[in-house]
């Protein structure tokens, strides 16, 4: 075992996927990075989705009315509260074939302004699926999850003395010492960083395959309703009370905080909210209460304080992989470490490549002296 995993091909296997895979391994290391502070740029470059903080908040009620208003043709499909309180709500209104992000300040219910995209969208789908259609887009994101345990693993087992590189960055003596230096003590630095992104990112792996299927642990069936004789449209605002369904849910789940809200899509289904309790780390549908649109009735709960360990482990792998389960703090950090994670993706080739010219050139100075 020992002559298969010699040092040689441990740094022929990690500079192969960093090398050969850098440019796609770029595009979605950095996508994610710049996902970590999407809602913060929003916020920056889109003045209509900010909102100053109150201790008073508008009724559900008086921002849907407010939404009907203003796309008196649409209707609400997703109803998303944002995690950080100087972001506008974000309200997704289809009308027609064609779909509206809407931005509702949830203090004051004023409808702000709407997009057709936002800058967080666009870089979680790009994250996701780098806009390639179907699920070769997802896989093929997914599969650098591999690629990221590899580069990882051949690395560590390479430097065995990794840790020696924590303290270490050589400055004049050339750009490829310099380059070297920082490659590896970002590597350094980058270890534990790493192994959650990759873990995340294997993990996504396996929820999207459904291996060995998880999906059976996951209790994320909605529970279909019975409507009324007459009744085939989905219900809409006002006929949904998002205020009593807001309500209802806090009922059911002492200590939640709504903060989405999933109306119907057809006449049988059920309406569901969702949002954080006191249990840490989890995201919003770690809490989920479904609710019938036409007898008011709870259909089925799901606390995050009761689910099970697969379920659990798949409502912490977006805060987690992202870095939001900590607020501003928590997303600075992943963001540096995401930006360091982008600069061994640039440097590794760049290294290589310097090193197969200097093997080029000491080839053709030998070919010179021995003929």
């Amino acid at each position: 075992m020992k002559q298969l995993i010699t040092k040689d091909r441990l740094f022929k296997l990690h500079s192969w996927v960093g090398v050969n895979l850098s440019i796609l391994l770029f595009v979605v290391c950095f996508s994610g990075t710049l996902a970590v502070f999407s809602h913060e740029l929003d916020w920056l470059f889109n003045p209509a989705m900010r909102a100053q903080p109150s201790d008073e908040q508008a009724s559900w009620n008086t921002i849907a009315a407010n939404v009907q208003a203003a796309f008196p043709e649409g209707r609400i499909t997703y109803w998303h509260r944002a995690h950080e309180p100087y972001l506008t709500d974000l309200i997704y209104v289809k009308q027609g074939d064609d779909l509206k992000y809407v931005f509702a300040n949830p203090y004051t219910g004023a409808v702000q302004g709407s997009a057709d995209i936002t800058i967080a969208r666009f870089m979680r789908d790009l994250h996701y699926y780098l806009f390639i259609p179907f699920q070769i887009g997802h896989f093929t994101v997914l599969f650098f999850g591999f690629v990221l345990t590899i580069a990882l693993w051949t690395g560590l087992l390479y430097y065995r003395d990794w840790y020696k590189k924590l303290f270490v960055l050589k400055t004049g003596k050339g750009a490829k010492v310099f380059y070297s230096s920082l490659h590896k003590l970002i590597g350094a630095w980058s270890i534990p960083f790493l192994m959650v992104i990759s873990l995340t990112a294997l993990w996504y792996f396996v929820e999207r395959a459904d291996f060995p299927r998880i999906s059976s642990y996951l209790d994320e069936a909605r529970p279909t309703v019975q409507a009324p004789s007459g009744v085939e449209q989905p219900l809409s605002y006002p006929a949904i009370d998002y205020d009593q369904y807001a309500a209802i849910a806090k009922q059911a789940i002492p200590g939640l905080s709504v903060k989405g809200i999933y109306p119907p899509f057809t006449s049988t289904q059920s309406l569901y909210l969702t949002g954080p309790s006191e249990v840490p780390l989890v995201r919003y549908r770690a809490n989920r209460v479904y609710v019938d649109p036409y007898t008011h009735q709870v259909l089925k709960v799901q606390q995050a304080d009761q689910i099970n360990t697969v379920t659990w482990l798949n409502d912490i792998a977006d805060p987690v992989h992202f870095g939001y389960w900590g607020g501003l703090a928590s997303k600075t950090v992943w963001f540096i470490f995401g930006l360091g994670l982008s600069i061994l993706i640039l440097t590794g080739p760049w290294l290589f490549l310097k090193k197969q010219k200097k093997l080029r050139k000491l080839k053709k100075e030998r070919r010179v002296v021995y003929g």
